[in-house]
């Protein structure tokens, strides 16, 4: 493997649980069980690594635009093939941004430059998963700072 290589492991704990170790050496659990919900399944991972990866880059470009944003997260909803292997056929991300007078040009041109430039994981995936980005602005009432 190259320099850029990363290693995961993953270990069996019993009755279709599996524990992840990441590289940098946190514990994930895994259920792969159907209906027990005892853990997040790996597909439910890609979901989450997409909707961190993206919030991570827009939320470092709206500080860096000095945008006041007091409240942000994102939602990540997948579509599946019906037949196996059931893949992510597109995945539709939605970012909710609160705060004082943030700019709609703002949030655009950061979930532009997160989808086009810095999200490893949405470069992984699209080649074979559509993604598909929208936002909503919410005007906080609260105290400015």
């Amino acid at each position: 493997m190259s320099d850029g290589a990363a290693k995961a492991t993953v270990h069996l704990a019993g009755d279709d649980l599996f524990v992840a170790i990441t590289p940098s050496g946190h514990a994930q659990a895994l259920d792969t069980g159907s209906g027990r919900l005892r853990a997040a399944t790996p597909m439910e991972l890609l979901l989450i690594a997409l909707g961190s990866c993206t919030a991570v880059d827009v939320i470092s470009i709206l500080r860096k635009k000095r945008q006041r944003v007091t409240d942000y997260y994102v939602e990540v909803q997948g579509e599946r093939r019906a037949d196996h292997p059931r893949s992510y056929t597109r995945m539709a991300v939605r970012h909710i941004v609160r705060g004082h007078q943030v700019s709609a040009r703002a949030v655009a041109q950061a979930i532009e430059l997160s989808e086009t430039k810095y999200c490893s994981v949405a470069a992984t995936l699209r080649p074979t998963v559509e993604i598909v980005s929208s936002y909503e602005i919410v005007e906080d009432e609260g105290e400015q700072d």
